[in-house]
């Protein structure tokens, strides 16, 4: 059974920093088969993605972000982290984890994350 949970949310000033965390069991996100990614959902709007990693040496942002947040995989532990640095109120929405393999995708609960200005 696949888990995944998020956890390093909470209420931050903007220019402020957070680290969320992903720890996963019941699948290696060290596999090259296992794409992981970090997504949003602002208030009242859509979920969207936010960093994606198809390998520790391939990694995507959303514009936003670019420059602010990194995404990571610590193999030893299987945890995947999102470090978030200079945030902004329109950060504020509930963070999930995610891991693909091959046509099956897996979320954690969500975190929720908000960004006071």
């Amino acid at each position: 059974q696949v888990q995944l949970v998020e956890s390093g949310g909470g209420l931050v000033q903007a220019g402020g920093s957070l680290r969320l965390s992903c720890a996963a069991s019941g699948i290696s996100i060290n596999s090259r088969a296992v794409a992981v990614g970090w997504y949003r959902q602002p208030p009242g709007k859509q979920r969207e993605l936010v960093a994606s990693s198809t390998s520790p040496a391939s990694t995507t942002y959303k514009d936003s972000v670019k420059g602010r947040f990194t995404i990571s995989r610590d193999n030893a532990k299987n945890t995947v982290y999102l470090d978030m640095n200079n945030l902004k109120p329109e950060d504020t929405g509930v963070y999930y984890c995610n891991a693909a393999f091959g046509s099956l995708a897996y979320w954690g609960q969500g975190t929720q994350v908000t960004v006071s200005s």
